[in-house]
């Protein structure tokens, strides 16, 4: 058994930045940061486009980054964290930068700006076109030389504790559920051991595995988002799944994706077409002026719906981003990891135009949080990715993320410092009974069912849905669930059973979100709903 004040699930820049602010704030308690594989191996790791921040007062506001931010939210978001978030990111930007985060500048020393899809201005800050990368480099040379951090790497998380471990009758109309910490398989030991905690923080990230294509890497499971909802605990919109517009398809992202068919794209930033590229059709028509007036830098839940149109339009598995009339070595300097991609696979960005096609993305939905990031359970706190804040409504607006993770983090960690000050004697909470379970014996059963999962998510539940969609997909995850909470039940958990576990979970609450919705809105595009319903709500499950 463990102990610690603050308990850190998920090591990107939710978690990261949630955790140094506690150790540094609370010098005498102690932090535990937990994370499944790696401790950089997170989707923060793989953001390329930067961070959206008012800086350019001459030129940019408040006021503009809120309105763009609504805009793309299409009625769903709530616009008083929408404020909080636009008016905090410049604060929450430059302590990232104090920390020693590097952004591209200009000649003049200033920092050089890009623009987006759904920005009516230029105020994306980024460092070349690895971003994310850069950052959790800063957060993570920080966190090890805190002394009252400890992180600990190949640990996975299989439950939260609450009263339902004491013995209680827990449900959804409970209204004092507790967490106490967490269950979770030290792959160091490999046995499940309890970590109390008189805060933890899920920062957990984000669910692309569950879609067979995804810019998302492997450890992306929705894990937070599963263990919440088992344990009672409120959930809202998942029906909306960002789909990235220009990310390469398989075949050509890994040879071992394209042979299966599936797996982690490699995602071309949204950054490119804010510097000029064009979205071409096989016929090397530019078509987004035929969608919408802003053309290729519309909101990604338009370029993604517009691409999926004319790809099925054609027959075609992609379409392709011209980049051939951009200036080259500018191109080489903003985005050399895109470049050196496009190299590797035989592609001359200035000769021959890239194929590009949407990719599950990014979770606008998540764990229902207030404006100081509490979930519904006590003592319980998400930020990331996992968490629905309300900042993004119904389609988030590009690299609002990694800000919404600073803005929470920060505000978890300062509602965190005052609740532990009343801290409550630790419980005694019943060691993980394996009891009647055995090691499983045959892999083929959990890798077979993912593969199922992403096939069913992927066909039915994509960009575009339908109701006879919908059903399907729901009558087959219920079978999926079914074969996989038996093979729970009879074998000792592990990552992979665990992960799938949690996947069907995320699936099935992305199929219960979009049959509830009866409009189509953001993301969501019903075709039994073609249009907007004039009653906005948010769907909690």
């Amino acid at each position: 058994m463990m102990q610690t004040d603050f308990l850190v699930i998920g090591s990107g820049i939710a978690g990261l930045t949630y955790a140094l602010k506690a150790a540094q704030r609370c010098p005498d308690r102690k932090i535990t940061v937990i994370t499944k594989t790696v401790e950089d191996e997170t989707n923060t790791k793989y953001a390329q486009g930067g961070v959206a921040v008012v800086n350019d007062l001459a030129h940019d506001s408040f006021k503009k980054h809120i309105e763009d931010t609504l805009i793309a939210g299409d009625g769903l978001c709530n616009e008083k964290i929408v404020e909080i978030v636009v008016k905090e990111g410049p604060q929450r930007v430059q302590e990232i930068i104090d920390l020693g985060a590097e952004f591209d500048k200009n000649p003049e020393g200033d920092f050089s700006l890009g623009r987006e899809g759904g920005h009516s201005e230029n105020r994306v800050i980024h460092y070349k076109d690895v971003t994310g990368k850069e950052i959790e480099r800063a957060l993570l040379a920080a966190i090890h030389k805190q002394k009252n951090i400890e992180l600990i790497t190949h640990c996975y998380v299989v439950d939260i504790i609450t009263q339902h471990h004491l013995g209680y009758l827990v449900t959804k109309s409970t209204t004092d559920i507790e967490c106490y910490g967490v269950y979770a398989l030290n792959e160091h030991t490999n046995r499940i051991e309890k970590i109390l905690s008189h805060i933890t923080l899920l920062a957990t990230g984000g669910n692309g595995q569950v879609y067979r294509t995804t810019t998302n890497p492997v450890v992306a499971t929705g894990d937070g988002v599963a263990m919440v909802y088992r344990a009672k605990g409120r959930i809202e919109n998942m029906e909306f799944i960002q789909f990235h517009p220009t990310a390469l398809p398989p075949q050509y992202s890994s040879p071992a994706g394209g042979k299966k068919g599936g797996g982690q794209a490699f995602l071309i930033s949204e950054a490119v077409r804010g510097d000029g590229a064009i979205l071409r059709n096989e016929e090397g028509e530019a078509f987004m002026e035929k969608y919408d007036e802003r053309r290729d830098l519309a909101p990604r839940d338009v370029v993604a719906r517009a691409i999926d149109s004319e790809m099925k339009r054609a027959g075609t598995e992609n379409v392709y981003l011209d980049c051939t009339q951009m200036d080259l070595e500018k191109f080489k300097h903003h985005f050399p990891n895109i470049y050196e991609k496009c190299k590797s696979i035989g592609i001359d960005i200035h000769k021959e135009m890239i194929p590009v096609a949407p990719a599950a993305h990014y979770s606008c939905g998540g764990i229902k949080t207030d404006e100081w990031g509490r979930s519904s359970i006590r003592r319980l706190y998400a930020c990331g990715e996992c968490a629905s804040t309300g900042l993004h409504g119904a389609n988030r607006l590009a690299s609002n993320s990694l800000l919404e993770a600073m803005i929470f983090a920060h505000r978890c960690f300062e509602d965190g410092c005052k609740v532990i000050q009343h801290q409550e004697a630790f419980k005694e909470i019943p060691d993980w009974n394996a009891e009647g379970t055995t090691e499983p014996k045959e892999m083929i059963l959990i890798t077979q069912s993912l593969k199922e999962l992403q096939q069913v998510m992927s066909d039915y539940v994509g960009i575009v849905r339908s109701n006879v969609r919908l059903e399907r997909a729901m009558r087959r995850l219920d079978m999926l669930h079914e074969e996989t909470e038996g093979l729970y039940e009879r074998t000792a958990p592990s990552p992979q059973l665990c992960q799938l576990r949690n996947l069907i979970t995320v699936g099935y609450l992305i199929v219960k979100g979009a049959s509830f919705r009866k409009e189509s809105r953001g993301l969501h595009f019903n075709t039994n709903y073609p249009y907007k319903s004039k009653l906005v709500q948010n769907i909690i499950l």
